[in-house]
C-alpha cells in the first residue's frame, strides 16, 4: 500500500510565508486563521506538517536562525573582537531593514509576548538570548586571552553592550528608521570599542 496521499503544497514555502507572518505579527499577534491564509492551507494539513502553532513557531524560529537571524553566528568568525562588533551590529541592521521583508526582528517581536500561551514561547527565546550572549562572551574572552582585547576590558560587558544595541537597532527598524541612521548608530557604538 501507498504512504497515503501526497501533499499539495510545498512545506518549506509553505514555511517561509509563515516565517513572515510571525515575523511582521509576533507571536501572539498571530492567528491560526493568519497562517492558514499566508500558507494557502487548511488546520488540518498545518497541524498534519507541522504540528500546533508553538511547534510551526519553533520551526519557523530555527528557518530564521539559518537565514535572516543568522548575522550573529558569521559575526562570531571574524577575525577579530572589532570586526565581530561590527559584522554583528551591521549583520543585524542588514537583515531587520531588508527590502522585501518585514522590519525589525522576529526574535525581539516573539520575545515582547505576554500572554500566558506565550510563556513556553518565550522561554525559548530567552534561552537563545543566553546561548547567543554565552557565545558572544565566550568570543570576547578569546580575543581577550589573544590580546586583541585590552586587559581589562570585560567580555560579559561587550556582549552585552553589543546584544543590548543590536536589540535596539531591530527596534528601531521596525519603528521605521532607516538602513543610513541605524548605520550612523553602529558607527558610533563602534566608535566606543576599546582598542
Amino acid at each position: 500500500m501507498g504512504a497515503g496521499r501526497p501533499r499539495a503544497f510545498d512545506v518549506d514555502e509553505a514555511l517561509d510565508r509563515a516565517l513572515e507572518v510571525f515575523w511582521r505579527q509576533g507571536y501572539e499577534g498571530t492567528a491560526l486563521s493568519d497562517l492558514t491564509a499566508a500558507m494557502g492551507i487548511n488546520r488540518p494539513s498545518l497541524y498534519a506538517a507541522y504540528g500546533n502553532k508553538e511547534a510551526l513557531f519553533r520551526k519557523v524560529l530555527d528557518r530564521y536562525l539559518d537565514g535572516p537571524g543568522g548575522y550573529l553566528r558569521r559575526a562570531l568568525l571574524a577575525p577579530t573582537a572589532r570586526a565581530v562588533a561590527e559584522e554583528l551590529l551591521r549583520g543585524a541592521i542588514r537583515a531587520t531593514t531588508a527590502e522585501g521583508r518585514p522590519r525589525g526582528c522576529l526574535i525581539v517581536q516573539a520575545a515582547i509576548a505576554t500572554g500566558d500561551d506565550a510563556a513556553p514561547i518565550r522561554q525559548e527565546i530567552l534561552a537563545h538570548r543566553r546561548t547567543a550572549q554565552t557565545a558572544l562572551r565566550e568570543r570576547m574572552e578569546r580575543a581577550r586571552a589573544e590580546g586583541d582585547l585590552p586587559p581589562d576590558a570585560d567580555p560579559a560587558d561587550l556582549a552585552r553592550y553589543l546584544w543590548t544595541t543590536s536589540y535596539g537597532l531591530a527596534v528601531q527598524a521596525a519603528g521605521g528608521a532607516t538602513r543610513e541612521d541605524l548605520d550612523r548608530v553602529a558607527d558610533l557604538a563602534l566608535s566606543n570599542w576599546p582598542s
